[in-house]
């Protein structure tokens, strides 16, 4: 049998019943939709510089296509992370920046790096 860790353990004793449980998975599954994918946490960590023109962030990424890059921002603009703004210039100038609402995934992705780090080590124990 699996043993189960203290933390799991008491994350799991947060619900007193399966159906409680259960209905926690929505915003859980709400956050995978928001920053899940290949591309938005890098997007939104390459911006932590500050204001950047979309060619600026497509250099910093490597292997991201205009088309996608375009999509994922369009996506974090919808779920308040960035915003564009567009300047009348000519050409016409567009630069995106993050929100203030963009600290909140702080903790988020700390908790994301942190454990991706001990899912690293143990998988590669398994396999070593």
């Amino acid at each position: 049998m699996i043993e189960i860790t203290k933390q799991l353990k008491e994350s799991v004793e947060l619900f007193p019943n399966l159906t409680e449980c259960k209905s926690s998975l929505g915003p859980i599954q709400d956050a995978l939709y928001v920053l899940g994918g290949k591309w938005r946490i890098p997007i939104l960590v390459a911006m932590l510089e500050g204001n950047k023109h979309f060619g600026e962030i497509q250099r910093t990424m490597s292997k991201i296509s205009a088309k996608v890059l375009s999509h994922e921002l369009r996506e974090l603009e919808l779920n308040g992370f960035i915003t564009r703004r567009v300047y009348d210039t000519k050409p016409i100038g567009i630069e995106y920046e993050l929100t203030e609402y963009t600290n909140s995934l702080g903790a988020v992705i700390v908790a994301l790096r942190e454990w991706g780090l001990l899912h690293r080590e143990k998988v590669k124990t398994e396999w070593n």
